[in-house]
């Protein structure tokens, strides 16, 4: 075992929750080694023909990788563990969010404009929704090549934005891709819905905070309404001119806004989880051309911190 690879104690956790025989991963008998192979890829930054020779041919990790990416295996996974944290009792339902940008390096551009048709034996469409304005069967709809692959030039260059939503506890719940020019606030919505963590038994995901806490990118009236429409209590500081709205108005500018000083405090949580996502250095660097294969890679990194937390 080498450093940073999966301990037993980490591999017997994993290991329950992963597909068995053929379906969906291959022959299944080397999971360890290729997602071994994966994270070292992941936490070294390294490029796929640079894997040592110890996790196998670098092909079958980059495409078992790109394939859990795009059918979905590398959620299901978080979506499993989250379920059995829940289940124990261990996750804090006072949400945070946050957003991150990531700086993309000059290999992630250049993806060509229509994806080919993938071979089933080598990878399926991605069916994920948690690329912003992506559709359940294909990429992104509307916009150019670089803005379907959540690719954008913003004030730090070319860049990818990770939306994310943290529990109490600094474990990302809900990640979402976006390009880097794309604001915060209008994506408050699509990150909780996001928020999906299956009950052991017949019950229906847990999809509601108790609380969440968010900056003052997130002020908006309508994020507001929002989560009164869901009941859920937030905790939002507002901008000082929309504060000076308010007060102009009157009684006509509505009740003031509650704010917990004190509750506030806790909102550094999804600062902690970006700390730890980022200290991927394939998460802090995006180096893919395609956004799906990019979310299976922060995803991944999600999963490592919940495992080890």
């Amino acid at each position: 075992m080498g450093r940073g690879d999966l301990t037993n104690a980490e591999w017997e956790r994993l290991e329950s929750f992963l597909p068995r025989g053929g379906a969906r991963g291959g022959r299944g008998s080397d999971h360890r080694r290729v997602i071994n192979g994966v994270l070292y890829r992941v936490r070294t930054g390294v490029q796929w023909r640079d894997l040592p020779e110890r996790f196998g041919p670098w092909e079958t990790v980059y495409k078992r990788h790109r394939r859990w990416s795009a059918d979905g295996t590398w959620q299901t996974l978080l979506s499993k563990m989250q379920a059995a944290e829940d289940a124990a009792g261990r996750i804090d339902w006072d949400v945070s969010v946050d957003s991150t940008a990531v700086r993309a390096h000059q290999h992630a551009a250049g993806a060509r404009t229509t994806p080919p048709a993938v071979n089933p034996q080598k990878g399926v469409r991605p069916r994920t929704n948690q690329v912003s304005g992506t559709s359940e069967t294909g990429p992104p709809a509307g916009g150019g090549p670089q803005v379907r692959e959540c690719l954008g030039r913003s004030r730090g260059g070319f860049t990818t934005k990770i939306h994310l939503a943290a529990d109490g506890r600094c474990r990302p719940l809900a990640l979402l891709l976006t390009p880097g020019h794309y604001g915060d606030g209008p994506q408050l919505r699509p990150v909780l819905e996001q928020v999906s963590v299956p009950r052991i038994g017949v019950s229906r995901p847990r999809t509601r905070p108790d609380h969440v806490l968010a900056d003052k990118a997130y002020t908006s009236r309508e994020n507001r309404r929002y989560l009164r429409r869901r009941g859920i209590s937030h905790t939002i500081p507002e901008r000082p001119d929309q504060q000076r709205h308010h007060h102009n108005r009157g009684s006509l500018g509505g009740r003031p806004t509650g704010f917990d000083r004190e509750r506030y405090k806790k909102r550094n949580t999804v600062e902690r989880a970006i700390n730890r996502l980022k200290g991927f250095r394939v998460v802090a660097t995006r180096y893919e051309k395609r956004a799906y294969i990019y979310l299976g890679t922060v995803t991944l990194a999600a999963l490592i911190v919940w495992l080890r937390t």
